[in-house]
């Protein structure tokens, strides 16, 4: 059975790396097939970023322990997506 196929981070790093440096190395991570990063939160000494990750049976750990190696600190997983296909956000009243 197909594993994990997206997961969504909400991390905090220092300035440096740049996010484009972290992305190319997670998007050389075996079964990796995207990675979106976005910036949405900037003060003097850090970023909040969003990263989102998509493959097939892709796998936590090695995740992890790249954002940790680059002064990242993983505040949350926001999104896990797992099984034979992503299933869609579908907006519900409650959303709104």
């Amino acid at each position: 059975m197909p594993g994990l196929r997206r997961i969504v981070l909400d991390v905090l790093k220092v300035h440096e790396p740049k996010i484009t440096d972290i992305s190319m190395k997670l998007c050389a991570l075996d079964k990796v097939e995207g990675v979106n990063i976005s910036v949405y939160e900037i003060d003097k000494q850090t970023e909040n970023i969003k990263i989102t990750i998509e493959g097939n049976d892709i796998d936590y750990k090695p995740i992890k322990e790249i954002i940790e190696s680059m002064n990242g600190v993983i505040h949350s997983i926001d999104e896990v997506a797992a099984g034979k296909t992503i299933i869609e956000k579908v907006i519900t009243p409650q959303d709104r």
